[in-house]
Formats: C-alpha cells, structure tokens, sequence
C-alpha cells in the first residue's frame, strides 16, 4: 500500500497541495483515481462543519471562495453527483491530469500508483473573451 498525493493547479499558477489517498493497488484506471479522490473530499466535507467544500468540482448552487465553494444552502454533499460532474469536467477539458509527468487522456487508462506518487490536476481556466 503506498500513499498518491493529489495536487490541484491552474493556468493562472495557483498550486494547492491537497490530501493524498492510501492505495493498495499498483494500477488503477484513471477514472478510479478520480471517483475515490472525489468520494474521499465529500466525505471529508459531509464529515466536517466548515461550511467550505475543497473539492476537484464545484459543487451544485455553490460559490466559489479563496479556500473552496462555499454552499448557498447549507446541505450534504452527493458523492455520486460530485463524481458524474468530475468525469463530464474532465471530458469537456475543464482540468488535465498528469501522473508524475505524464499527461493521461483516456478515463481507462491505467496509471502506475508507485508510492509517493503526485496526480496533479490542472484546472483550466477559461480565457476572457475567448
């Protein structure tokens, strides 16, 4: 078992190293990663009493703030939901993944979860006007 670290970036250079996830499997398809990654965070939120939710995908009926999205409405969270919005995100191109250095492109492609292991996702932010 060996521990992936999940960093979260954006074009404009934003760099937040978020929490990791003990994995005791070698491989995993990419959409795996993001499904535990995203079940992990809305576990974490329903969990907690901070009112923010730090988290791959914005929430629905949520605002964005310097430490997450915050909920209008304060409520659980659905980890299904969270989850089917993460995987529409990364098929629309709304954040890259990369794996150590490498940029994975397929939700089925396996990836290699050696311990120590940083999945990066990269949040694309929209260009003004374009």
């Amino acid at each position: 078992m060996g521990m992936v670290t999940f960093v979260d970036e954006t074009t404009a250079g934003e760099r937040r190293t978020g929490g990791g996830l003990d994995v005791a499997e070698e491989r995993l398809a990419l959409r795996e990663v993001i499904r535990r990654r995203v079940f992990q965070e809305v576990a974490e939120y329903n969990a907690s009493t901070s009112g923010v939710f730090r988290g791959l995908v914005r929430p629905t009926d949520a605002e964005r703030t310097p430490n997450g999205y915050a909920l209008r409405t304060p409520r659980h969270i659905d980890p299904e939901r969270q989850y089917r919005q993460a995987v529409e995100a990364f098929g629309r191109n709304g954040f890259l993944v990369l794996v150590g250095d490498r940029q994975v492109e397929d939700l089925d492609a396996d990836v290699d979860l050696a311990p120590g292991t940083e999945v990066t996702f990269l949040k694309l932010v929209p260009l003004a006007g374009g």
